[in-house]
């Protein structure tokens, strides 16, 4: 076996039949209330 991995496969993708996808954020952070909320609510 080689140390270094076979990119030949890699070389020869053709990207563009790829799909154009959209993406869309679903775990948005908490606000910085919310965390101090929290923060006072564990250490009563």
């Amino acid at each position: 076996m080689s140390d270094k991995p076979d990119l030949s496969e890699v070389e020869k993708f053709d990207k563009s039949k790829l799909k154009k996808t959209n993406t869309e954020e679903k775990n948005t952070l908490p606000l910085k209330e919310t965390i101090q909320y929290e923060k006072e609510f564990v250490q009563t």
